[in-house]
């Protein structure tokens, strides 16, 4: 199943993992919205939505940059609104859109705790929310969100507690509205890396150079989350899955073709149980 003239509605676009799903959408001929904050060049992070969108289309799709603060639930109704109708309608929504800060409970500031909440959890929410009309009339309609499997670990919470509510918190919103919408065919699907990412994030938020190597390129997860949109949202919906084992489930048995550095060993994920399984 082709995604040529389906249009993808992608928050937090602009780079890493967001751009990386929305060029592997665009070599069908997707359109793709690039919904994301960064107009102007950050000092520090690569990519803008206008840059975004030059790849998108030299990837060979169509593509349409916002400027947009997902804490914003006005602007968040019009810009869905518009990007509907710019194309004619939207068939996935990608909640990719997160801020990270793995402070412990003493330690972090009320401000950052209440933005991690309202960009991830809140965020999440609104724009599935505000895209689901137009999803309602779609053939295959997904929403795709990069958050973790609701595993219950006491430690996973105690280390990391405000940052790891707002993720599971955009896992809640999925968990519901899977079976929210279960009957009108639109499916809630949620997304995680069973090893870290080579983004910005990783590199500035976690572990530097040396978790960047040890870490797999986001075309691991624009491939997974290519394979999601292949399957039958009625039929397929409700799912916590990991990169690497919807690509496994289509019959790829070597990542080797991800690493960041072959070199150098793999670093599982947070919010992934390390089963005992060698990572390719």
């Amino acid at each position: 199943m082709s995604l040529a003239g389906k249009t993808l509605f992608i928050t937090g676009g602009s780079r890493g993992i967001g751009l990386s799903i929305a060029e592997r959408a665009a070599r069908d001929g997707a359109n793709v919205i690039i919904a994301a904050k960064t107009a102007d060049p950050h000092p520090k992070l690569p990519g803008t939505i206008y840059s975004a969108a030059e790849a998108i289309e030299s990837a060979g799709g169509k593509a349409m940059p916002l400027i947009l603060d997902v804490r914003d639930a006005d602007a968040i109704e019009r810009q869905v609104n518009e990007a509907a109708s710019r194309f004619g309608g939207i068939d996935i929504c990608v909640n990719n859109a997160s801020a990270i800060n793995l402070s412990r409970s003493e330690d972090i500031a009320v401000s950052r705790f209440d933005l991690i909440q309202q960009i991830n959890m809140r965020g999440t929410f609104l724009v599935s929310r505000a895209c689901v009309p137009f999803l309602r009339e779609a053939k295959n309609p997904h929403v795709l969100t990069l958050s973790p499997p609701l595993t219950m670990r006491a430690d996973w919470f105690a280390d990391h507690l405000p940052y790891t509510l707002s993720k599971y918190g955009m896992s809640m919103v999925t968990f519901g509205m899977a079976e929210e919408y279960r009957e009108v065919g639109v499916a809630f699907n949620a997304l995680w890396p069973r090893t870290t990412i080579a983004t910005a994030a990783v590199e500035f938020s976690l572990g530097g150079d040396e978790m960047m190597r040890r870490s797999r390129r986001p075309e691991i997860m624009a491939d997974a989350a290519y394979a999601i949109f292949q399957r039958s949202a009625r039929d397929y919906s409700g799912n916590f899955v990991l990169d690497e084992d919807i690509l496994r489930e289509e019959g790829m048995t070597d990542f080797s073709g991800y690493r960041f550095d072959p070199a150098e060993p793999l670093e599982i994920d947070i919010f992934v149980a390390d089963d005992g399984q060698p990572v390719a």
